[in-house]
């Protein structure tokens, strides 16, 4: 049996090779897949096989001249219109929901009132919006490949246990069991379910359906009621050992300042998070706290890039701009370049996007352990 187990991990690796491949190169052919993974020919036709009938992989209508006097070759796709993913966002005053392709483009989009912050009621919500969803997708025969699910709090990436989310006002949550479960009593066709972090999702839209020129580090901040950071580092989420990496919504700006709702004082969330800028529109100063935020992140990680999201900065173009303006005369001081900032590709819609990227990064990522949740007996180990 560890042989039969071991031999399907490998399986599984192989295809997660090709189908990385064929998302950063379209078109290529079977031999140049056996070329670029290493991966033997014999094995390379028998997974594209599978990787086609499965509807991930389609090939070309018309053949193409090979190099040298070899035999034409035919040109691979991915399969952009037959297989989907769903992304969740259970932000702290709405549901947003999003249905998009393998590569990242979004199919359709709902938002909703969160009816209540009660988790059970949640998920019951969130099973409804789904059910609907994937009747639709049905009637248009759609492939499901999985869900993600991301919200605004502290997530165990083994268990999935929410252990604080202060602004929905959990602790210690066993969040995936109650979806799943939900799930099962909506009537929701069996299926994977993922869970992570809103910012840490917020990243993945942009790693896995953005620049393919290997945008690593990335840092996604997300300026909401809370406001954190997703962090893609070395081809992984940085999460922290218990799951509390990026929380800079909660590091101290000011001494004694404002009363958080994490029960701390001067946190960067009252600042600069959405509830703040509601009841106070100084916009110059809370854009300035976000560019020392933001400063603070390129000092200790260096990344490539920096996303600036969530909807404190899309509603607020100046909030974002005073952000720039500070970090640039920071990175004057200390006569180094200002790193590269820029919007989130997909606006409000960055972390729902991003739940749903989370189920392609990790069927990507064959090795890689998260928390996720089979919704029935009948769910693939896989997408």
């Amino acid at each position: 049996m560890k042989t039969t187990g071991d031999l399907q991990l490998l399986k599984r690796i192989n295809r997660s090779v090709l189908l990385r491949l064929m998302l950063v190169s379209p078109g290529l052919s079977r031999a140049r897949l056996a070329s670029m993974s290493g991966l033997t020919k014999s094995t390379v036709s028998g997974l594209v096989r599978e990787l086609i009938d499965e509807r991930w992989l389609v090939e070309a209508d018309s053949t193409v001249a090979a190099e040298g006097m070899g035999r034409p070759s035919t040109p691979l796709h991915v399969d952009s219109s037959t297989r989907v993913l769903i992304g969740i966002e259970v932000a702290v005053e709405c549901l947003r929901l999003v249905c998009v392709t393998i590569q990242g483009n979004i199919l359709s989009q709902t938002e909703a009132p969160l009816i209540d912050r009660q988790p059970q009621r949640v998920c019951t919500q969130v099973a409804g919006m789904v059910q609907k969803l994937c009747g639709q997708l049905e009637t248009q025969g759609l492939l499901l490949s999985g869900v993600g699910v991301c919200l605004p709090g502290a997530i165990n990436d083994d268990t999935g246990l929410v252990r604080l989310a202060p602004n929905l006002e959990w602790r210690d949550v066993a969040f995936l069991p109650l979806i799943a479960e939900a799930f099962r009593v909506a009537g929701v066709p069996a299926t994977q379910i993922h869970l992570q972090n809103d910012a840490d999702a917020a990243a993945l839209s942009e790693y896995e359906f953005g620049s393919k020129d290997g945008e690593d580090p990335l840092i996604f901040i997300n300026c909401d009621v809370g406001v954190g950071a997703g962090i893609v580092l070395n081809d992984r989420l940085f999460t922290g050992s218990v799951g509390t990496a990026g929380e800079i919504g909660h590091t101290i700006l000011q001494i004694n300042g404002p009363l958080c709702s994490c029960g701390r004082k001067g946190c960067a969330e009252t600042f600069i998070g959405s509830r703040f800028l509601r009841r106070k529109a100084d916009m110059q100063a809370a854009g300035q706290y976000l560019g020392v935020l933001i400063q603070n992140l390129d000092a200790m990680f260096n990344p490539r890039v920096l996303v600036l999201g969530g909807r404190s900065c899309v509603n607020n173009p100046s909030l974002v701009e005073t952000a720039r303006q500070t970090l640039v005369a920071y990175a004057k001081g200390a006569g180094l370049p200002a790193p590269q900032v820029r919007p989130a590709r997909y606006g409000l819609q960055a972390a729902a996007v991003g739940a749903a990227a989370l189920v392609l990064h990790r069927f990507l990522r064959p090795m890689l352990l998260g928390a996720s949740i089979d919704s029935g007996a009948n769910a693939p180990a896989n997408p």
